[in-house]
C-alpha cells in the first residue's frame, strides 16, 4: 500500500512540474520614459498571440512566458537586463526589444551565448546588412521609410523639407534614408538639425524650420521628442506638415500630441486594412478581450509573436537556443497573415513591407 502511496506521490508530482513547464522568453524594454506607451501597446499586440496559444494548451504541453524587464530606454540598462535574461533566467531567446542603440548594446551578449533575438522592434540598417547571425528582423528598416516619406512629400509638389533628428544610430539611420529620397527627389534640405537624445531642445531648432520657410518636417525621433519637437515647432509658428516615422505608431503618440495631431503622418511597416487577414485575426481577439481597436504598435507585437511561436513550434518539443536559431534560418515563406516573413541564413529582413497614414481629427491612423 505504502508504494502505491509513493508512486501516487511521485505522478502528482510529475503532472505537477509538466503543467508548470514553462518555455521563457526575455524582453528588455523602455516600459517607463520616452516610448513607454509604445512600447506597452506592442508588447500587449504580442500577448494577445502568445496567450491565445498558451490558452489552448501550450506547445507541446509547455506554456510560453514572456520575461520582461524595463530598462527605461537606457542602451545600458537595457544590455544589463539582456544579459540577466540570459545568464541567470536562461531564458531561450530574447524578444521585442526597443531601440537602436539599446539592440546593438545586446549583440554581443548574443554572440556570446548563441541566443536569438526576434524582432526588434527597430528598423536599423545596422540590424540588417551585413547580417547579424542572431539578430532577426520581423518588419522594415527605417532607411526604407524614411525614403518613402521623403518620395512621397516630393511627388505632391513639396520642395522645402527640413530633416531634424536625435543625434545617435537611429537618427543617423534613418537620416540616410530621407537622404537617398532627397536625392532621388533632386532636393537638399532647407534644415538639417539634430539635438540630444537625453535632452532634447528645440529653441532653437523650432524658429530655424520657421525662418527658412520649411513646408515639412521629417522629426526622426522617439515618443515624447517628437511630441516636444512638434509643440516647439507649431509655437515658433510653423505650419509645416510633421512626418515621423513608425516607431511612433502608437494609440499612446497619439494621445501625448493633444491638439497638436491632427494632420501628422506617420509611416507603418505593417498594414492597417482588414483585407490582411492578419489585421482581422488580432482585431477580433483584440475586440475578444475587450481590448478595442488595434494600434499598428500592438499589430506589430502581434506578428512579432507569431514568428517566435512558430519559431518556437518548428524547434522541436524541448527548444534550446540552437534549435530556435536552426529553425527561424529556416523559416521561409512563413505566411502571417497576407505578409510572407522569409529568413534564410543569408538573409534575416522577414519583411520589406512600407506605407504611410495620417493621423485623423478622431484620433486613429488612417491610411
Amino acid at each position: 500500500m505504502r508504494n502505491f502511496k509513493v508512486l501516487g506521490t511521485v505522478l502528482l508530482t510529475l503532472a505537477a512540474a509538466a503543467s508548470q513547464a514553462q518555455i521563457l522568453i526575455g524582453q528588455t524594454a523602455g516600459f517607463t520614459g520616452a516610448v513607454a506607451a509604445g512600447v506597452k501597446e506592442t508588447t500587449d499586440g504580442a500577448k494577445l498571440y502568445i496567450d491565445a496559444i498558451n490558452a489552448k494548451g501550450g506547445l507541446a504541453g509547455q506554456k510560453i512566458e514572456l520575461i520582461s524587464l524595463d530598462d527605461k530606454f537606457d542602451p545600458k540598462l537595457a544590455a544589463e537586463n539582456a544579459r540577466k535574461l540570459i545568464e541567470e533566467q536562461n531564458v531561450v531567446a530574447l524578444f521585442l526589444n526597443r531601440g537602436t542603440p539599446h539592440s546593438e548594446a545586446i549583440i554581443p551578449l548574443l554572440d556570446k551565448h548563441g541566443i536569438p533575438l526576434i524582432a526588434p522592434s527597430t528598423g536599423a540598417m545596422s540590424l540588417h546588412q551585413p547580417v547579424k547571425k542572431h539578430v532577426f528582423n520581423v518588419r522594415a528598416t527605417y532607411q526604407r521609410e524614411a525614403e518613402k516619406a521623403v518620395t512621397h512629400l516630393a511627388t505632391i509638389g513639396i520642395t522645402k523639407i527640413a530633416l531634424v533628428h536625435v543625434d545617435d544610430s537611429f537618427g543617423l539611420d534613418g537620416l540616410a534614408g530621407a537622404q537617398k529620397g532627397l536625392t532621388l527627389a533632386k532636393l537638399t534640405p532647407v534644415v538639417l538639425e539634430k539635438f540630444d537624445r537625453s535632452k532634447p531642445d528645440f529653441s532653437k531648432i523650432a524658429p530655424a524650420v520657421t525662418q527658412a520657410g520649411a513646408q515639412a518636417v521629417l522629426l526622426i525621433a522617439s515618443g515624447s521628442a517628437v511630441v516636444d519637437g512638434v509643440k516647439a515647432l507649431r509655437a515658433a509658428g510653423s505650419a509645416a506638415q510633421v512626418v515621423t516615422l513608425s516607431n511612433n505608431a502608437s494609440g499612446g503618440f497619439i494621445k501625448s500630441l493633444g491638439e497638436n495631431a491632427r494632420g501628422v503622418i506617420v509611416s507603418q511597416v505593417f498594414p492597417q486594412s482588414l483585407n490582411y487577414s492578419l489585421v482581422k485575426e488580432a482585431q477580433d481577439m483584440a475586440r475578444a478581450k475587450g481590448a478595442g481597436e488595434v494600434s499598428p504598435a500592438m499589430l506589430e507585437g502581434y506578428a512579432a509573436a507569431k514568428v517566435l511561436v512558430e519559431a518556437l513550434r518548428r524547434a522541436g518539443p524541448k527548444p534550446s537556443r540552437e534549435r530556435i536559431q536552426a529553425a527561424l534560418e529556416g523559416l521561409g515563406k512563413f505566411d502571417i497573415g497576407g505578409l510572407e516573413v522569409n529568413f534564410s541564413p543569408q538573409d534575416h529582413t522577414g519583411l520589406d513591407f512600407s506605407d504611410l497614414s495620417i493621423i485623423t481629427s478622431d484620433g486613429r491612423f488612417r491610411r
